[in-house]
C-alpha cells in the first residue's frame, strides 16, 4: 500500500443514462486515512459516483482508479467495503448468522462476525433476526457487514439517513475512529450539516463539482460560517457563471 497515492483518483469520468449524461466530466481525488463526504441533495448523481468507484457502473468515459487499480478490477473485492442505501441484512437470519455467511462470501475469518459486532455497538443484538431490528440497528448490521476483512477503503451510501442525532454522533465517531486506523472512507449524505464531521468535503450538484476540499476552505472561500450557506452561495457563483 502507497500511501502517498490516493485512495481513489477519478479523471473525466462522464456517465450517461437514457442517452442523458448524468456524470460531467468528474475530475477528483480522495485522499488516504481520511473521511471524505460526498455531498449534495437528492439526485445530485452521488449513488452513481459511488457505483462508478465501485466497478458496477457502466461509464461512458474518463478513468477510475481505486488503491492503484481500475476500478472493478478483481484484486479490490476484498479491499473495499461497500454498504448501499438499502440494508444488506437477511430478515430470516439472526445478526451474526448474517455476517458469518458475508464473511465466508468475502473470504475474511469465522471469526470477523464477533470482531465487528463489536466495533458498530451490536454485540448485544447477535442472536436478534434481521427483520426485527429497529432502523438504526440496521443501518449498524450494514455497517459491520462492510467493515469485514478489514478493507482499505469503506464507502457508505447514506449511512446516516433517517436516524436520530444520538445514533448520527456514534456513528461518526465509529468513522473517525476508523480512519484514525488508516481507513479510508467516502460517506455520501444530503445533510449538509454533516459536512463539518467531515475531513474533506466533495460537493455536487446536477453531475457537477461544485466544491473539493476541506469544511474551513469552504467556509472561506464563500466567506460565510454555516456549511449550508456556503453551499447557497456556490449555487449563486456557478448560476452567475
Amino acid at each position: 500500500m502507497n500511501l502517498s497515492e490516493p485512495a481513489v483518483s477519478v479523471r473525466d469520468l462522464r456517465v450517461s443514462r437514457g442517452g442523458v449524461e448524468v456524470l460531467h466530466g468528474l475530475t477528483f481525488e480522495v485522499p488516504r486515512g481520511q473521511v471524505t463526504g460526498l455531498l449534495g441533495p437528492s439526485g445530485c448523481g452521488k449513488t452513481t459516483l459511488i457505483r462508478s468507484i465501485v466497478g458496477v457502473q457502466v461509464v461512458a468515459g474518463g478513468e477510475v482508479s481505486v488503491l492503484g487499480e481500475p476500478a472493478g478490477s478483481p484484486a479490490l473485492r476484498r479491499l473495499i467495503g461497500y454498504s448501499t442505501q438499502s440494508p444488506a441484512v437477511y430478515r430470516d437470519l439472526s445478526v451474526r448468522e448474517n455476517l458469518r455467511y458475508f464473511a465466508s462470501v468475502l473470504g475474511a475469518p469465522r471469526d470477523d462476525a464477533d470482531r465487528v459486532l463489536e466495533e458498530v455497538g451490536l454485540a448485544e443484538a447477535a442472536g436478534q433476526l434481521g427483520g426485527t431490528l429497529s432502523g438504526g440497528q440496521l443501518t449498524r448490521a450494514s455497517l459491520a457487514v462492510a467493515l469485514l476483512g478489514r478493507p482499505e477503503l469503506i464507502i457508505l451510501d447514506e449511512p446516516t439517513v433517517g436516524l436520530d442525532p444520538v445514533l448520527r454522533q456514534e456513528l461518526w465517531l465509529l468513522f473517525h475512529g476508523l480512519a484514525a486506523r488508516g481507513v479510508t472512507l467516502l460517506v455520501s449524505s444530503h445533510v449538509m450539516d454533516e459536512a463539518a464531521r467531515c475531513d474533506r468535503l466533495l460537493v455536487l450538484r446536477q453531475g457537477a463539482i461544485l466544491a473539493d476540499g476541506t469544511p474551513a476552505s469552504l467556509r472561506e472561500h464563500t466567506g460565510t460560517t454555516d456549511l449550508e450557506e456556503a453551499f447557497l452561495r456556490l449555487i449563486e457563483e456557478t448560476t452567475a457563471a
